[in-house]
């Protein structure tokens, strides 16, 4: 089986990581990836570093390897588009966001879709899309030794406004308390007591499975998909997006170590019963399997 991976991004969000991670997965697994990425992209150096075959996004690339590929595996909305447009492959889209969907013929004209979430699952569902195009992947994660803790706050750096940088800003106002936005999650889990995920809309939430399986705590907003991942009082803190709710779990969460501790072993089990990369990729080649035979 030989996969081409389409991805436009500019930076190295969920979205990038979850590529890179399943295209390296699947490589590990015997399936050979082509990934077309924007030249200077971050997803394109470290696909080329990981040692996987990487060529610049263009639509003559695309055009010339999707004529050598079994499957093409579209990204982001932009490769979405372009595949629809001008694949010569069957194209698997993965769509990660809890967004209504505007173009019907767009999504008339994949083979199969790969849904981040079961809230995403029932956005493509209320487009019209077919159930029996429509497969829930959960985004994966790797599991490594939990990360020491200490008593920073972090949160996602971001300048979307459909996040929640704002509201999370003024929480902390009220609680009293800094929050340290990050750019690079990985780096920055380590020494945190606390990892905090406030957004308007989100399709899973690949940076709270980060700090999940990294063994810190997690408070995150109860929308889109994020519930499918952290059950409130059990793994994790869900909140109102309102910054009075917001603080008071803050101050709550951030009052004594031995609740957070319970939260975080729990996460950390969720992760590898359901999210871990080994998972994402079984998943994803049962997809491509199913696409492929019919």
């Amino acid at each position: 089986m030989r996969i081409l991976h389409l991805d436009s991004g500019r930076e190295m969000r969920g979205g990038q990581w979850q590529a890179l991670r399943l295209a390296q997965g699947l490589a590990q697994s015997g399936i050979e990836c082509v990934v077309l990425a924007r030249a200077a992209s971050p997803l394109f150096r470290k696909a080329s570093e990981a040692g996987l075959e990487t060529h610049p996004l263009s639509l003559a690339a695309l055009a010339r390897f999707s004529r050598r590929v079994n499957l093409a595996h579209a990204h982001d909305a932009r490769a979405h588009t372009w595949a629809a447009l001008f694949s010569a492959a069957p194209v698997v889209v993965s769509r990660r966001v809890d967004f209504p969907i505007r173009s019907r013929w767009k999504y008339s004209r994949a083979a199969h879709f790969l849904a981040v979430s079961q809230c995403v699952r029932q956005r493509l569902l209320a487009a019209g899309v077919p159930a029996e195009r429509v497969s829930v992947v959960y985004d994966g994660v790797p599991l490594r030794a939990p990360v020491p803790t200490g008593p920073r706050v972090l949160a996602p750096a971001t300048s979307d406004p459909r996040k929640g940088s704002d509201l999370l800003a003024e929480a902390a106002r009220q609680a009293g308390i800094q929050v340290r936005f990050s750019e690079d999650l990985e780096a920055d889990l380590p020494g945190s007591a606390l990892f905090v995920y406030i957004t308007r809309s989100e399709g899973l939430g690949s940076g709270v499975l980060l700090a999940m399986a990294a063994g810190v705590p997690v408070l995150a907003s109860d929308v889109g998909g994020l519930p499918e991942i952290v059950r409130h009082g059990e793994n994790g803190w869900l909140t109102e997006n309102q910054p009075g709710a917001i603080a008071a779990a803050l101050r709550a969460l951030l009052a004594g170590p031995e609740p957070a501790r319970r939260l975080a072993a729990a996460a950390r089990r969720t992760v590898e019963e359901k999210f871990s990369l080994e998972i994402l990729v079984r998943d994803t080649i049962q997809v491509y399997r199913r696409v492929l035979s019919c």
